[in-house]
């Protein structure tokens, strides 16, 4: 682990002894507690953001795919899926007509 850098934070008595009691339970320092509790919001912090960059990005290329398709005309439906579903329809009828 790195240096540490000195901080102080000042508690309600409510937190401190709340902080006190999980600290004695996990057999750990309140200052180790306290830098695990920093950690997990940061990491959470930082997958918040990734997540909203990832939702932004798929925001701006669904707003890309909808112009091009309106510039060029291109088919915006699940060809793969429609043809899929089409294609177990005729084989319901011939499976359906061959009993």
């Amino acid at each position: 682990m790195g240096q540490k850098h000195r901080t102080q934070i000042l508690l309600e008595p409510e937190q401190h002894t709340a902080l006190a009691e999980i600290a004695r339970q996990e057999e750990r320092s309140i200052s180790h507690l306290v830098r695990s509790i920093v950690n997990q919001y940061l990491n959470d912090r930082a997958l918040d953001t990734e997540r909203q960059r990832a939702a932004q990005s798929l925001q701006n290329l669904t707003v890309l795919r909808k112009r091009i398709a309106e510039r060029s005309g291109a088919y915006l439906g699940d060809i793969v899926a429609e043809t899929r579903s089409e294609r177990d329809e005729q084989m319901e009828q011939v499976w359906g007509g061959a009993g």
